[in-house]
């Protein structure tokens, strides 16, 4: 399925020539001007600031950052955009299509990112939210003009957050970005006039007052080019200055490493032809160069992972179709492992429903007890037929599962649960004879905060909704994760 754009014909031409032509226009205008803005602009950039407003306001201010990335080979866009029509809490939001298109042609969604992603941070998928947002749509076309065919996006339309899934998210992105992919944040700036209840400087408009938002704004994105996303945020809770993308500003300066820069490009307001402002919107242009460590910290590579699925899979399904009594019949045969996959490591196997994502089944071993090949044909079989939670998998059930794969660091103790990282973290309570263990997925999947995801543990354990928080005992462990 491919989402098609709603805003093409309105907020942007409608036919690829009146785009190409525009763009044209733009280039002639911006082409031989000496980019100018905070700081000295990185001759290949990997991350950009653009606005989202209609192309009339803000495509010649979006198209001086855009240029600037014209024919890069980015493998794909992750684009952070706000939500102005639907309430989304401690979420990100992606398409369920497949692609999404515009006049220029189509650009599929790299849903096998996006898997990745949602095994570190809260992801749902909702084409009609994308649908009815133009925040994110606004950009594709203005990609399309500058990138090289064959580019993937990733598009994350995101509300509110609170401060543990806000780090999650970061976390998750700061992980899975690499010099291949390029960061695209759509926000505009200050919206003032009654309709946006902003109005510090008087009602009556006039250049003093947009000298008085244009020093706002100016303020606000020192603090981003410093990447200050605590001073940035502190700043808009405290001037209430109406910059609608400032949850994707935010989240993309807590992913940013220590070595990134952005620099302004350009600047502008909706009122800038007329000089009426008494109502206005403004627009921000920047690029930067971040440097991304990479997925970092596997030990297992594609063809590990694959080889690990298949055994689970097949381990699974010879068990299932033996019965019960016969399902030790599915021990691995381990003569063609790949040598990573012969190292001591404890692994759980996961079982869901692919129609509806419900959990079908999950066990594990925590500890380094025996070859990961083999705890994972093991653990297999026990998900399928031994999770106490659930009636035995069967036969007729198979092709509707998906298995997915934790593989698991050695536990560690921490001296309070303070210390536990959420979309990092795996963690182990004990207090008393009671015992419960979640998988570093719970949380994200989940959406929950540390003490909400802390409560679900007690509770799992056989205690009291609040029993962590006096007496109890964690360790926590990291995993890698993956799924067919």
């Amino acid at each position: 399925m491919t989402l098609e754009s709603t805003i093409a014909g309105s907020w942007y031409p409608g036919k690829e020539r009146e785009i190409r032509a525009l763009a044209d226009e733009w280039e002639k205008r911006v082409g031989g001007e000496k980019a100018t803005g905070d700081a000295n602009v990185p001759a290949k950039p990997n991350a950009l600031l653009l606005p989202h407003a209609g192309w009339a306001y803000s495509g010649e201010i979006a198209w001086r950052a855009v240029r600037l990335v014209r024919d890069a080979d980015f493998r794909r866009v992750v684009v952070l955009a706000p939500s102005h029509r639907a309430w989304i809490e401690n979420r990100l939001v992606a398409p369920e299509a497949e692609a999404v298109s515009t006049p220029l042609g189509t650009i599929p969604v790299d849903r096998e990112w996006l898997d990745r992603l949602a095994l570190l941070a809260p992801v749902a998928r909702n084409d009609r939210v994308h649908a009815a947002e133009h925040s994110a749509q606004i950009e594709y076309p203005l990609l399309q003009l500058a990138l090289k065919e064959g580019f993937t996006v990733v598009p994350l339309v995101m509300g509110s957050f609170g401060r543990d899934q806000m780090a999650m998210c970061a976390r998750a992105l700061g992980r899975l970005m690499d010099d291949k992919t390029l960061l695209v944040v759509s926000s505009d700036f200050t919206h003032y006039g009654s309709d946006f209840s902003y109005t510090p400087y008087g009602t009556a408009g006039g250049e003093d007052v947009r000298a008085k938002v244009a020093s706002v704004d100016a303020e606000a994105f020192s603090l981003v080019a410093k990447r200050d996303a605590d001073g940035f945020a502190a700043f808009v809770n405290k001037t209430g200055a109406t910059i609608c993308g400032r949850i994707p500003i935010e989240l993309a300066l807590r992913a940013f490493p220590e070595k990134s820069s952005l620099s302004r490009l350009a600047y502008a307001t909706s009122s800038d032809a007329d000089r009426d402002f008494k109502r206005f919107v403004c627009y921000t242009a920047a690029a930067g160069r971040v440097e991304w460590p990479g997925e970092r910290g596997a030990v297992l590579g594609a063809e590990d992972r694959a080889y690990l699925l298949r055994v689970a899979r097949e381990s699974m399904e010879r068990a299932v179709r033996a019965g019960r009594a016969a399902s030790r019949l599915a021990a691995a045969d381990l003569r063609d492992a790949p040598p990573a996959t012969l190292a001591k490591m404890g692994a759980f196997v996961t079982l869901n429903d692919t129609a509806t994502g419900a959990l079908r089944g999950c066990i594990g071993e925590i500890l380094p007890m025996r070859p990961l090949a083999e705890a994972v044909a093991a653990r297999a079989v026990d998900s399928a037929l031994r999770d106490p939670r659930f009636q035995p998998v069967s036969e007729r059930e198979l092709g509707s599962l998906r298995v997915e794969v934790s593989a698991l660091m050695p536990p560690k103790p921490v001296a309070s649960w303070r210390d536990i990282v959420l979309g990092r973290d795996g963690m182990t309570m004990e207090k008393g004879n009671a015992f419960a263990v979640f998988l570093p997925q719970v949380a994200p999947e989940q959406g929950w905060d540390l003490e909400t995801t802390l409560t679900h543990l007690s509770r799992k354990a056989g205690l009291s909704a609040d029993a962590w928080r006096e007496g109890a005992k964690f360790e926590t462990f990291q995993a890698e994760v993956f799924h067919e």
